[in-house]
């Protein structure tokens, strides 16, 4: 149309405007500006202007999850947010649900953003050791997310893992609500024992997560408030004494012969082969494994460690014929989009399926699998310092729990009972 050939040019001429190829669509930014300018390039066209709502949000407790068209600004953007990642499986970016990332997300993309609240589709329940008892959500008041925000950017700037800033910010979450109208300036340690007594007690909350709340307590309040009364006179539970749960050898070839996939077989087989924990796994890059030298390099592991694990042969044969197969460009294990990290969520699904292929009845987990790896080093007659080393343990008395499930030390023990009948 003749009309279109005078109008485009003057509209492109508009400061901001972008042309989207996905939505075939010109994007003009939603302010005063850019009205004005469309009503002065010609009064007698009528322009078919709407909103087009093309960056999606999904928010969950833990999660948000953004579906954005290709944009080099966009992308940038959301680059510029703490622990965002690509996961090239579901082709959408997911990071942390940090009190400071939703207004930025909401204030950078404006009316382009659509969201999906999916924190209120199910009812709470507690995720720690009894899923079963529910626990009634408590209501966060205004004024805590300000210190939240703060606790995040004190753990950022002391490269916190993603995992602790988010369990540390829940955990301090959870304590403020709960004492509230009480400003966390004015919380005492009085204050934190009516919490454990009349809310983490009653609500059936694990050892694990008193300590948690322990531990994320002592760095809000010590480090971040500088508060008044001693943090450090705050006292943990009992400790409790859980034994590892681990698999014989027989059971770990049950699990791991019927998979017929290469990239699954060899994900879980590296795990047990050399004790690694599931970021570990996924953390990996070509440029790690030393097969010269027979050694696996781990990175930035927990505790911001490195350390280097011997392989053999056999585990070498096995990751040169993955390799062969799939051809990872970064990572050494990639998801469907070349150069993307494979996905947890795969990697569960996978010791999954092979437990039921395998018919075995336990829970197994990835973690049972590194369970497993540390108590038949120490049956073979490793020593328990350089299983240690091998794990990334920080403290030896984490290692000496697997000496507690040892096969070859428990079967030296004689029942008294087997007395009784020596002579018969």
């Amino acid at each position: 149309m003749e009309s279109d050939k005078r109008v485009i040019p003057q509209i492109k001429k508009i400061v901001g405007i972008k042309w989207d190829k996905t939505l075939q669509a010109l994007h003009l930014p939603d302010n005063a500006i850019s009205l004005e300018r469309l009503n002065e390039i010609d009064t007698e066209i009528q322009f078919n202007a709407k909103v087009v709502h093309d960056v999606f949000c999904s928010i969950t407790e833990k999660r948000l999850y953004l579906q954005i068209s290709v944009n080099k600004d966009d992308i940038e953007f959301v680059k510029s947010l703490s622990y965002s990642k690509w996961n090239g499986n579901a082709y959408r970016w997911e990071l942390p649900n940090y009190s400071h990332h939703l207004p930025k997300i909401r204030q950078y993309f404006g009316i382009r953003l659509l969201e999906r609240d999916l924190r209120n589709r199910k009812p709470v329940y507690h995720d720690f050791d009894n899923p079963q008892a529910m626990v009634k959500p408590l209501k966060t008041p205004d004024y805590i997310p300000s210190y939240l925000n703060r606790f995040e950017q004190w753990m950022e700037y002391r490269r916190y893992s993603e995992s602790s800033i988010r369990s540390y910010t829940k955990s301090i979450r959870v304590v403020m609500s709960f004492l509230s109208p009480i400003l966390p300036e004015d919380i005492t340690e009085k204050d934190l024992q009516r919490f454990v007594n009349e809310y983490l007690i009653p609500n059936g909350y694990s050892y694990s997560y008193q300590n948690q709340i322990v531990n994320a307590a002592k760095l809000f309040f010590r480090e971040v408030l500088d508060t008044s009364f001693d943090v450090e006179k705050l006292q943990r539970p009992r400790a409790q004494h859980k034994l590892p749960n681990v698999l014989s050898k027989a059971e770990i070839k049950q699990i791991l012969e019927p998979i017929r996939n290469v990239k699954h077989k060899t994900a879980l087989s590296l795990i047990y082969a050399c004790g690694l924990r599931r970021s570990e796994l996924l953390n990996l890059r070509i440029k790690d494994i030393d097969s010269k030298r027979h050694m696996l390099l781990i990175r930035n592991s927990k505790g911001n460690k490195d350390r280097i694990i011997p392989i053999s042969d056999n585990v070498i044969k096995l990751l040169r014929n993955y390799y062969q197969l799939y051809r990872p460009v970064k990572y050494l294990f990639e998801g469907q989009k070349v150069g993307t990290q494979y996905s947890e969520t795969s990697l569960e699904n996978i010791i999954k399926d092979a437990r039921k292929r395998s018919g075995i009845k336990k829970p197994v987990t990835l973690h049972w699998l590194r369970h497993s790896y540390a108590t038949h080093l120490l049956e073979s007659g490793t020593d328990l310092r350089y299983i240690q080393e091998l794990l990334g343990h920080k403290s030896s008395k984490t290692t000496e729990i697997y000496t507690h499930v040892t096969e070859k030390s428990l079967q030296k023990i004689q029942s008294p009972y087997d007395d009784l009948f020596k002579n018969d």
